[in-house]
């Protein structure tokens, strides 16, 4: 109890920092996106009596600033809006143009809308600026239909992003966070840290701590701006590195937790020279990202010729006669010794593509690096390509916000509500992954709604047509809105942003009370739509789509599995085709994209106890082994008979179960009563033939996948 009190203090005073640092940034953004707001909007408005790019110098900036999540420091920030400047003056050309025609403007919002949120597929930053484009068009489509005030609009969007963009950088700019090439730096430098301890016998770093600082590596504990997300070759190449490196970590955490029981001097020997190059090209990698430079060709080459010479030297050891023959404990570390190497190996390998950039000769292992010789345009087909499915729940949320917004759009045409682009705002900002949350944030809105509109009709019929009274309103209002509203939720924002447009609307024509009054009814109409849309349209978020890719993929794990091992008993040894690697590697993307968005959405997690990242774990675990295992020749004696006989026997059962797992994760419910573990049983006469280095791999392999499967078993909900 005493080492807990402390733990938790820290954990309470660290979750208090962070909202300390929330609420300062919050409050920060207001006032950026307040300051550009006015300072585009007042000029225009008294200055040059010009109510068109008035309006759009005021909401480029919110729909950018406040709308968009746009991740990252202020740089980064200002950075992505003047690069989504060009794609915002086209949009609001073409939503100009199409605004001739209800029918025509309702086409290209289910066009532009699919477009804009698919981008999500290209990572943070383009899914952030998605909601601010959408609003750039929404704006413009509506009536009038006015082509020849389109310069006007241009003029004041672009003044309006430029402010923004400016505001961002000078004024009370987000600080940046720590890069995600910082945070491979120091994992990759403690894992050499912790290599050369081991070869020293040393103590080093504890287990535990190893495994923390390759867990801070997970794409759902870095800041988004900073996770390598894209489909090009870097970003490609720095997420393999960060996958290498956290299996590298784990590697050297279970090696330094499980010292063997009986020692062998020479077999020590070799591995402490082993460890001691692993350190050393650990040493290297980091000092390349530390740089920005790739590390040297020759590298990758070197330790692959010292694997070699260790795997030989195993080899030519276990064929001892029984008296000399290394004992078993010896050979098993020396099996997690050989993983640690083939790991930093890939480490450095992919580090060296992402610093590079550039198109490659063929990498070996192709089946890891396949990407470092294909063409950009390739690549980024291939991602959205790999998303054009109704099981990617990217694809999902495209379609449920092109329909919705085209709904919206064609609504509130038909009906020729007035300021009908808040019904599409309300479907934008309203809309969630779930009904169930949508029906809570649109509850919010409309109580939000209907104390702001009471609010902003009493000021439109108190102040009548004094437009000084409205422009004094009108900031402060803003940084209300935009302050308070995160803070404080979605009534919050919906009252105050109600008070907002209509000081603002006052300003530039003649308002009444009423303009309230259509507030409420847009709101409403835009609440009703997002609504329906939720509930028809993959209402239960993506809780049923985990379940089906996580399905999907075990199910595609199987025959990989026998395969392999198909691969490794193959008489005389290289003869049988290695099994394809793509649709595990395919479906374990799809699983991940919904196993990320369940993560996101609202609601107790302890509701379902399924755990899928395991799921997701034994996926890479599989493919890792699929590489891993064929990587040497086998003695020409091959592997023993009964010892082949078990391992063909094992892999089929294993084989069996991912499938009755599978069907397991795609049902809500399995029958009830425990859950029986995953068959598995250690090879017979395991003294006889196990210093034979590739069967104490393989066994190593295949045990860690019984225990993973049964472990996922035993997390499926029983039956009611």
């Amino acid at each position: 109890m005493s080492r807990a009190r402390p733990a938790e203090a820290d954990s309470r005073r660290h979750r208090a920092v962070t909202r300390k640092a929330d609420r300062t940034a919050i409050v920060h953004r207001a006032v950026r996106v307040t300051t550009a707001s006015c300072a585009g909007f007042y000029p225009f408005v008294y200055g040059a009596d010009q109510p068109v790019p008035a309006l759009y110098a005021l909401f480029g900036p919110v729909a950018l600033g406040m709308l968009s999540p746009i991740p990252g420091s202020g740089r980064q920030r200002a950075a992505v809006m003047l690069r989504a400047l060009p794609v915002g003056l086209v949009l609001v050309a073409l939503g100009t143009v199409l605004a001739v025609d209800t029918w025509a403007a309702v086409l290209g919002m289910l066009v532009v809308g699919f477009a804009l949120a698919f981008a999500a597929v290209a990572g943070p930053r383009p899914a952030g600026a998605a909601p601010g484009l959408q609003l750039f068009y929404i704006l413009a489509c509506f009536p009038p239909y006015a082509p020849d005030t389109l310069g006007s609009r241009l003029a004041g969007l672009t003044l309006g992003v430029l402010l923004l963009a400016a505001c961002e950088v000078f004024l009370l700019p987000a600080a940046p966070a720590v890069s995600y090439r910082e945070s491979l730096t120091e994992a990759v430098a403690t894992a050499g840290r912790a290599a050369a301890a081991a070869a020293a016998g040393e103590s080093g770093d504890s287990a535990d701590r190893l495994r923390e600082t390759g867990r801070r590596l997970r794409l759902s504990r870095l800041p988004p701006a900073e996770r390598p997300a894209g489909a090009g070759r870097s970003a490609r190449a720095l997420a393999q590195a960060g996958s290498a490196a956290r299996r590298l970590l784990d590697q050297l955490a279970q090696l330094r937790a499980t010292p063997p029981a009986d020692r062998d001097a020479e077999a020590d020997a070799a591995s402490a020279d082993m460890l001691a190059r692993v350190a050393a090209h650990c040493a290297s990698t980091a000092q390349a990202l530390r740089t920005g430079r790739p590390p040297p060709r020759s590298a990758a080459p070197a330790l692959d010729r010292a694997i070699q010479r260790f795997q030989a030297l195993r080899v030519a050891r276990a064929a001892r006669p029984p008296g000399t023959a290394p004992p078993v404990p010896a050979l098993r570390r020396q099996a997690e010794v050989l993983g640690t190497a083939e790991s930093a190996r890939i480490l450095q390998t992919a580090v060296r593509v992402g610093l590079d950039g550039r198109r490659t000769a063929p990498i070996q292992p192709h089946a890891l690096f396949w990407y470092a010789d294909a063409r950009t345009p390739y690549l980024w087909w291939r991602r959205l390509a790999g998303h054009m499915t109704l099981r990617s729940v990217l694809f999902q949320d495209a379609i449920r916000t092109a329909l919705g917004l085209g709904a919206a759009r064609l609504i509130a045409g038909s009906l020729d509500l007035s300021h009908g682009f808040w019904v599409l705002l309300a479907v934008l900002t309203l809309g969630r992954t779930t009904a169930g949350a949508t029906w809570t944030a649109v509850r919010s809105a409309l109580i939000g709604t209907l104390v702001g509109a009471v609010a902003a009709g009493t000021l439109l019929l108190v102040v009548g047509r004094h437009t000084d009274a409205y422009a004094a309103v009108l900031a402060p209002a803003m940084l209300a809105a935009f302050a308070l509203g995160p803070l404080f939720g979605i009534a919050w924002a919906q009252a105050l942003f109600t008070l907002v447009v209509s000081a603002a609307f006052a300003q530039i024509a003649p308002a009444s009370w009423q303009l309230a009054e259509e507030r409420i009814l847009d709101v409403v109409t835009g609440s009703a739509i997002g609504l329906l849309c939720g509930l028809l349209a993959w209402p239960a978020g993506a809780r049923r789509e985990v379940r089906r890719t996580v399905s999907d993929l075990l199910q595609s794990c199987g025959p990989l599995i026998t395969g392999t091992v198909r691969v490794l008993l193959a008489t005389p040894p290289g003869t049988a085709p290695a099994p394809p690697t793509f649709p595990v590697v395919h479906r374990l993307r799809l699983a991940e994209a919904a196993y990320f968005q369940l993560r996101s959405e609202p609601g107790d997690a302890s509701a379902d106890p399924m755990d899928w990242h395991a799921a997701l774990i034994t996926a890479n675990h599989v493919l890792l082994g699929a590489h891993w295992l064929p990587r040497f020749d086998l003695p020409p004696t091959g592997i023993p008979p009964d010892a082949a006989a078990w391992a063909r026997t094992t892999a089929e059962q294993l084989a069996r179960a991912t499938d009755r797992i599978a069907a397991l994760c795609a049902e809500e419910n399995r029958e009830p009563g425990p859950p029986a573990p995953v068959a598995y049983h250690p090879p017979p006469g395991v003294r006889a033939f196990a210093p034979l280095p590739m069967l104490i791999d393989l066994e190593q392999w295949l045990s860690s996948l019984a225990a993973q499967l049964t472990h996922i078993e035993s997390s499926v909900p029983p039956g009611k």
